[in-house]
């Protein structure tokens, strides 16, 4: 199995034409560093989301849709926490995060996948550790479909980012409420 990793991954959002939509399932990623800063009240170095966010930005402008779903559990994790605090970035350059429970998740499946234009499917692979290995292309016509279902029930499910903190006052606030 090849993984696309590096400029590689990154070239994905530069030639997709339309939507680029993510479901993340797993309970923690790999910013180890920007979470302990979080969670010892520091202020959180998020410079390394720069190009990121500017890149989202860009294509927002070109008329192109960020789309992402958050499966999370209850009561909210460390990582669930500072992920919510940490979306304001994304959702200020354009992207549309949404959350679902766990609960309410079931029919979806157990792995993170970026899905291009509703027809170029990459599912991601991880470590035990939670550090990214890379994307891998899936081309068969059955299972892109499959992901296509599963991101339109996702989405219908989940919460827009704004709402959802709103529903849990204090969910995304820093520890020392910056």
């Amino acid at each position: 199995m090849a993984l696309l990793i590096g400029a590689d991954l990154r070239r994905l959002f530069s030639t997709f034409e339309h939507t680029a939509f993510r479901l993340e399932v797993r309970e923690s990623y790999y910013e180890w560093d920007q979470l302990s800063q979080f969670l010892a009240g520091e202020p959180v170095d998020v410079s390394d989301m720069d190009g990121w966010l500017a890149l989202i930005v860009k294509l927002r402008v070109a008329g192109k849709r960020f789309e992402r779903v958050r499966v999370v559990s209850t009561p909210f994790s460390d990582y669930t926490r500072f992920g919510l605090w940490l979306s304001r970035y994304n959702v200020g350059a354009g992207e549309d995060i949404r959350y679902l429970d766990r609960k309410a998740a079931v029919d979806l499946p157990n792995h993170d996948y970026w899905l291009f234009d509703s027809s170029r499917l990459y599912r991601m692979h991880f470590t035990d550790e939670n550090e990214m290995l890379g994307a891998e292309l899936v081309e068969d016509a059955a299972t892109v479909v499959a992901h296509n279902r599963w991101r339109d029930a996702a989405w219908h499910h989940a919460i827009p980012y704004v709402d959802y903190v709103k529903a849990y006052p204090g969910a995304l606030e820093h520890p020392t409420g910056a």
